[in-house]
């Protein structure tokens, strides 16, 4: 089974996703996960963490993933705009998590809820973000 962490992201993924195809205040929709999930089975601090950064650093995030994309992110699948919207967020916001953890997290979920090849285009958008915003953390290709 996943770990608190997963898990937190998982449920974050979903809220974001309402969030941006509701427009419903984000507080509103943060109790409404936490009252209908089991707050043992998921770090609940890091849930938090991700519902509060995505949307408070919303155009910071669009705006570092514009040019890793090849078309507006309006017109991204909402499923994956939400996963990049997050891996975007871990990637420029949370440091001492590695790349690789952020974009393998991002890819599962776009596995779970994505379309059919949804992960393969999530894998390569915060790939290219990696490379511009993790440069001390790869090595040279």
């Amino acid at each position: 089974m996943a770990n608190k962490k997963s898990r937190a992201r998982h449920h974050a993924v979903q809220a974001i996703y309402q969030w941006q195809m509701t427009g419903q205040d984000i507080r509103d929709i943060r109790e409404q996960f936490i009252s209908e999930q089991d707050p043992k089975s998921f770090d609940i601090d890091y849930f938090e963490q991700l519902l509060r950064g995505v949307p408070t650093n919303l155009s910071q995030l669009d705006g570092e993933l514009k040019s890793c994309l090849d078309r507006s992110i309006e017109s991204v699948d909402p499923v994956e705009r939400a996963i990049l919207r997050l891996g975007a967020f871990e990637l420029t916001m949370r440091p001492e998590l590695p790349y690789r953890v952020v974009i393998n997290e991002a890819v599962e979920l776009a596995k779970i809820f994505g379309a059919e090849q949804g992960h393969r285009y999530v894998n390569g958008v915060l790939d290219k973000l990696a490379q511009r915003c993790r440069q001390g953390e790869l090595k040279p290709r």
